[in-house]
């Protein structure tokens, strides 16, 4: 695709993604700003599959304005394997200017957590990047209200992450793709947790789970 047709396909899905969620001058600066960012570095590094550049606003940013209002009152997240900041860096966005809030993002990768923390600083949001393994980020994952990830592991492989951590009453929101009944199952063999699964319309298939009360089974 060249360049005035990439421009015209993210004019494109930015409204269409603006027409189905109400954001505030503010926060669309700051969107703005960020996609800005995403896209110049992503020519220094792989930040998201190239081929999905001209559509950000539907493939990676709108997944966060899903989650943002679905978790509406919460504030104090923890993102694991953040990346490009998906869906973390849109989750400090919009809770940039609200009391209290705290988004830490969980990234290995120096690089990426170079990114992140570039964008964090540059936009004023209350993010803080722990450039770490998850397994070492256990003071970070107990004292928030919520736990995101994104194309990250298996939903059996995301709760051993997190149970041994996660505060009793944290909620976990996993974005997932088409094969969610199978992770869903999986981890159904090796856990007790209340779910409830949330449509998204970035791709047919696609959910958002809402988890709460994760407990491992005990072996019989």
């Amino acid at each position: 695709m060249g360049k005035a047709a990439t421009e015209a396909k993210l004019a494109e899905e930015r409204a269409l993604v603006l027409s189905r969620h109400g954001v505030s001058r503010e926060t669309l600066e700051r969107l703005d700003a960020y996609v800005a960012l995403l896209r110049t570095w992503q020519a220094r590094i792989n930040l998201v599959s190239p081929a999905t550049i001209p559509e950000i606003w539907t493939r990676h940013v709108e997944d966060g304005l899903v989650l943002g209002e679905r978790a509406r009152g919460t504030v104090r997240w923890a993102d694991l394997g953040s990346g490009a900041g998906l869906p973390g860096l849109v989750l400090g966005i919009l809770v940039a200017d609200r009391e209290g809030a705290e988004v830490h993002l969980v990234e290995s990768n120096a690089k990426k957590a170079a990114f992140l923390r570039t964008v964090a600083r540059e936009l004023a949001l209350p993010v803080t990047v722990h450039a770490a393994r998850i397994e070492d980020c256990g003071a970070v994952l107990s004292a928030v209200q919520a736990i995101s990830a994104r194309a990250l592991a298996s939903l059996d492989d995301l709760f051993a992450l997190v149970a041994p951590h996660a505060a009793p009453d944290a909620v976990f929101w996993f974005l997932k793709g088409r094969a969610h009944e199978s992770e869903i199952a999986e981890a159904a063999a090796h856990w007790r947790f209340d779910m409830v699964k949330h449509a998204s319309p970035v791709e047919d298939g696609s959910v958002l789970l809402e988890i709460r009360s994760l407990e491992r089974l005990r072996a019989p």
